[in-house]
């Protein structure tokens, strides 16, 4: 089972495993991350960082994570919103823990949002790589 019986959230299992699934695919495509699950409420269940990866990808991955958890959609659909109402931008930007680019993914079971996960140190893509990678081999959306 990948959420817990109290509380619809992903399990603490599921999120360590996330976590080096997200470095299995990191691994495979060259890279190195840092990644981190929160549950739904944005409080990290696990966290994982790749020997020699960039020391401020630790926070970065971790906020990527606690944004998609908070909004319940991909970090990178800010960089949309923000084109189509550039006065959110101005306030938005300066909020603290809001990341607005690639690499952070909220997951789903059944249409719930159980968490999201965060991956830093890529590119963009490659973070967004390895995180649906995650998600997908976990056996959730």
């Amino acid at each position: 089972m990948n959420i817990t019986k109290k509380e619809i959230t992903i399990s603490r299992q599921a999120s360590m495993e996330a976590c080096l699934f997200s470095v299995q695919k990191a691994e495979e495509i060259g890279i190195k991350i840092n990644v981190s699950v929160v549950d739904n409420k944005g409080l990290e269940m696990a966290f994982l960082r790749m020997e020699d990866s960039f020391i401020h990808s630790i926070g970065i991955a971790k906020d990527k994570a606690y944004t998609s958890a908070s909004f319940g959609f991909p970090t990178e659909q800010w960089t949309t919103i923000f084109k189509s109402m550039p006065h959110l931008e101005h306030g938005f930007s300066n909020r603290e823990r809001l990341i607005p680019f690639g690499g952070g993914m909220p997951i789903f079971e059944k249409g719930i949002k159980v968490g999201a996960i965060g991956v830093s140190g890529g590119t963009e893509e490659e973070d967004i790589i390895c995180a649906k990678y995650a998600i997908e081999k976990i056996g959730l959306e």
